[in-house]
């Protein structure tokens, strides 16, 4: 085929997304353009093609190039835990750091829709919210005196930079239930298996929300998820794992070390170097990585500089930095674990979110003269839990403050690494995240002497100076 380059959309306020998938589809075995395709099809006929390859032959990748943009709003926030579980889509979230919420920002679950625990959820729950709303104005007052506007500032400015300081610490007091808004970007493919993991779960309110976003998805691409439906395999392998991890694991330990590292590749660095020469060459894997054994230690420097040493801000690291990985157990608070979930590129293993590892306490809140009413509201949470636990062990979850902790295993490589730490290292990024990206960062800097003299994340502060700042206890 010759012709000039032409470059161009399919646009999606003209064509169906179920369309535009056929259209690219149709390029593997048609000569013609894609506007001509696309210009042949209908929605029906579009329909009939993906009924028969994507659902019939199973070429689902098919099913990619359909994209939806859900809207999704007043969902709790543990909800919304599983809506953003899928690696291969976009999310946008209402923030805990910049927005607030009001005494009736939650949601009243199915499970405890009965006496007494639904008295008890209720007096839990309402409880939080008074404790969150009777700190924010002692919290603000604070982060005023604090945080004076600078020379030139305006006020908009200034009320944003000082909600950051009021709004990050009252937000420890906000639990699961509290609703969100989350936009969501995601493919027919993924959304197809994110309905199934939904379908699967055990919140009725995450069972609802599959069937709330099929039935509108389907609006849009009725073919490619109408078979979405709860996975056997998923409800009974969840099922006897728990039973089995209860029956043998049934204490809590009192592990202090909250980031741990448990799984690495002492040949890391040579790997990643070996990694990146392997881009350039015509040689095998096992003699580039031999040779480069036999180096000296000037040679593999320079190898690690040009790896890492001019990368700046808005710069991606070289994709070679993923042939390392390493494995964290993490211990955190709930709202750090939402932060740490946004790094979707990572392998993330969370443990159920319990009131059985204790809570973090900002320093903020004994300044400002709120610690007896932060510590009732978190005593009444652990004494509401076990009570709801065992109507529901899941749906307790929901009375669940960001402030308490859970673990989390979680699996990076080194360019995710660079990623999250530079991020999360930032002066700008919640203290309690901030913990956790400075304490990773040590652990990988000793894991990768060499490389760690070029990474690029913030060493301004320690993990250590963090919490002695910003918290009274940790747990």
């Amino acid at each position: 085929m010759s012709g000039k380059q032409r470059i161009y959309l399919l646009n999606p306020r003209q064509l169906s997304p179920e369309t535009i998938a056929v259209t690219f589809a149709k390029t593997s075995r048609s000569p013609q353009a894609f506007d001509e395709i696309a210009a042949e099809l209908t929605d029906e006929s579009s329909a009939q093609f993906h009924e028969k390859w994507v659902v019939g032959y199973g070429h689902a990748s098919v099913a990619e190039h359909a994209v939806l943009h859900l809207a999704v709003e007043n969902t709790s926030r543990l909800a919304v835990e599983e809506l953003e579980s899928s690696r291969l889509a976009s999310y946008t979230e209402k923030s805990t750091r910049y927005q607030k919420w009001d005494a009736n920002s939650f949601h009243h679950p199915q499970e405890f829709q009965k006496e007494p625990e639904r008295s008890l959820y209720l007096e839990t729950i309402r409880r939080l919210f008074a404790t969150y709303l009777e700190m924010m104005p002692k919290l603000q007052a604070a982060a005023a005196a604090t945080h004076p506007p600078r020379g030139g500032e305006s006020q908009a400015a200034w009320d944003a930079r000082m909600r950051n300081a009021y709004v990050d610490v009252a937000r420890f007091v906000l639990p699961s239930a509290a609703l969100a808004n989350l936009g969501i970007t995601i493919n027919a493919r993924n959304l197809e298996y994110q309905l199934t993991k939904m379908y699967s779960h055990p919140l009725a309110e995450v069972n609802s929300l599959a069937e709330a976003i099929k039935k509108i998805a389907i609006a849009e691409v009725p073919t490619l998820v109408k078979y979405a439906q709860p996975s056997d395999y998923l409800v009974e392998s969840s099922r006897t794992l728990q039973a089995m991890a209860v029956e043998t694991h049934t204490r809590v330990s009192n592990d202090d070390d909250f980031c741990r590292l448990v799984h690495w590749d002492d040949a890391l660095e040579e790997r990643l170097l070996s990694a990146a020469m392997y881009r350039f060459s015509e040689d095998a894997y096992t003699h580039i990585l031999n040779d480069l054994r036999q180096s000296n230690q000037e040679r593999k420097q320079k190898l690690g500089a040009a790896l890492l040493q001019n990368l700046e801000a808005h710069d991606i690291p070289r994709r070679e930095l993923e042939h390392a990985t390493f494995t964290f157990d993490i211990m955190l608070d709930q709202g750090a674990y939402y932060e740490l979930k946004r790094h979707r590129m990572l392998t993330l293993t969370p443990q159920p979110l319990t009131a059985h590892l204790g809570f973090a306490v900002p320093m903020m809140i004994a300044q400002t003269g709120c610690l007896d009413a932060y510590l009732g509201a978190m005593k009444v949470v652990e004494a509401a839990y076990d009570n709801l636990a065992g109507v529901s062990p899941h749906a307790a979850a929901y009375i669940v403050p960001n402030a308490f902790n859970r673990r989390a295993l979680v699996t990076l490589n080194l360019r995710s690494a660079i990623h999250l730490i530079w991020l999360r290292s930032s002066s700008t990024a919640h203290f309690s995240i901030r913990r956790i990206a400075r304490r990773m960062a040590v652990i990988i800097e000793q894991k990768t002497p060499l490389l760690s003299q070029f990474t690029p994340w913030d060493a301004a502060e320690s993990w250590e100076e963090i919490e002695k700042a910003y918290f009274l206890q940790t747990r």
